[in-house]
């Protein structure tokens, strides 16, 4: 589920983007992106097995003050409602987008008929899924997706060598924003919500924790490859051309007459599974932080206002998705929504991985919390920014 969520459209749009425009230069950032992201997701990981709550529950419990409590409650439930209902419509139109790519051109002006396809899968599988086979419907999705992009990579026979001189850190010219997008892509707020919330239920206590981290290293790792796979992707098909891309499905586009029709169908493949699979984790997020808000984290009760959450969530998306407004104003509303949340999430996280009252010994030792503060420096530039982006006071 985990992996699911990790790779929306979003992410492939940028790794396209970062491999067209500067080549194998910036795979660092992926890489330092996906480790980042295994200590916080390692952070909400151990405080959900040892506390048996989710990072909601968990935040909500750690706060005395109730003026302070509702705060926090009203600025989680709100950042996270308007910023996933506009990364739906992003996964939704992103699913689309993955059809016509298949299509090619033959799907193009069905659009509000796709987008109802997609919200109906997605619904479908949100109200009538039992959470451990529709995590197998997830996997299985996650491995399409996988597969999908890797064959693309594999079809366009990158330089290898040029791939690992990318692990060295360097900015190129007019690089720096396409790096920092990569690193906000990447390290998703309502994940770590969904991966306590999933994790609390699915093992079963702090004995399991070699294997539950074990299990986020793999989940984070895959969609780290498979990131880095898409821009080397870019990079090896369009690195140096004067062509304009602005998505995935322009790089899809463009491979078919050189690389055949197949790297083409496969990338689209591998768009519409990222969008269909993000489609279906980002309204359960938010499903599971109201549920905990409210009742505490018990499932059994309030279930409804859980499946409510998320329908509400799928349905917005997919009213965006059908409406002609512009990308970058949906990108807009999700930045905010991310660049606010980041560093109060990390923060958060931060206090209550070294809380020993909450996880005796499994609290922080002093390189976690290094990199711990660090990664916190990191989020709260990358938040100024977004919002900063997103208000137009950054180019």
């Amino acid at each position: 589920m985990v992996s699911a969520a990790f790779i929306g459209p979003g992410t492939v749009t940028a790794c396209t983007l970062a491999g067209a425009s500067f080549g194998f230069a910036l795979i660092w950032a992926l890489a330092f992106a996906t480790i980042t992201t295994i200590i916080l997701q390692s952070f909400a990981v151990r405080i959900a097995l040892v506390s048996k709550m989710g990072l909601a529950q968990a935040m909500m419990q750690s706060i005395s003050n109730p003026i302070f409590k509702s705060l926090i409650a009203l600025i989680l439930l709100t950042a996270l409602a308007l910023g996933n209902a506009a990364y739906e419509a992003g996964n939704i139109s992103g699913a689309v987008l993955g059809l016509q790519a298949i299509g090619d051109g033959s799907l193009d002006e069905a659009k509000t008929a796709l987008v109802l396809v997609i919200v109906l899968l997605a619904g479908s599988l949100i109200m009538l899924g039992n959470p451990k086979w529709l995590t197998k419907i997830l996997i299985g999705l996650v491995l399409f997706m996988s597969l999908s992009f890797i064959l693309t990579f594999i079809l366009t026979k990158p330089d290898m060598l040029a791939l690992l001189s990318g692990l060295q850190p360097q900015i190129p010219d007019g690089g720096l924003l396409t790096a920092i997008a990569l690193i906000g892509t990447t390290i998703v707020p309502y994940n770590l919500f969904l991966h306590a919330a999933t994790a609390k239920d699915h093992w079963k206590d702090e004995s399991q924790m070699v294997e539950a981290q074990t299990d986020n290293l793999i989940s984070i790792g895959i969609g780290g490859l498979v990131s880095i796979t898409i821009l080397a992707t870019a990079a090896a098909a369009m690195f140096g051309s004067d062509t304009e891309i602005n998505n995935a499905v322009d790089m899809a586009e463009q491979i078919s007459p050189i690389f055949g029709s197949f790297a083409a169908i496969a990338l689209g493949a591998g768009l519409f599974a990222a969008g269909l699979t993000s489609a279906i984790t980002a309204p359960l997020a938010t499903g599971y932080i109201l549920q905990e808000i409210l009742d505490k984290g018990q499932q059994n009760q309030h279930f409804n206002v859980f499946r409510l959450t998320a329908l509400t969530v799928l349905l917005v998306g997919g009213i965006v998705a059908s409406l002609n407004y512009s990308p970058v104003e949906i990108i807009l509303v999700a930045q905010i929504a991310n660049g606010l949340l980041l560093p109060i999430v990390t923060l958060f996280l931060l206090k209550l991985a070294n809380n020993k009252t909450l996880l005796g010994e499994h609290a922080n030792g002093a390189i976690a919390n290094l990199a711990g503060c660090f990664i916190l420096l990191i989020t709260t530039m990358l938040g100024a920014r977004l919002i900063l982006r997103a208000f137009g006071y950054w180019p």
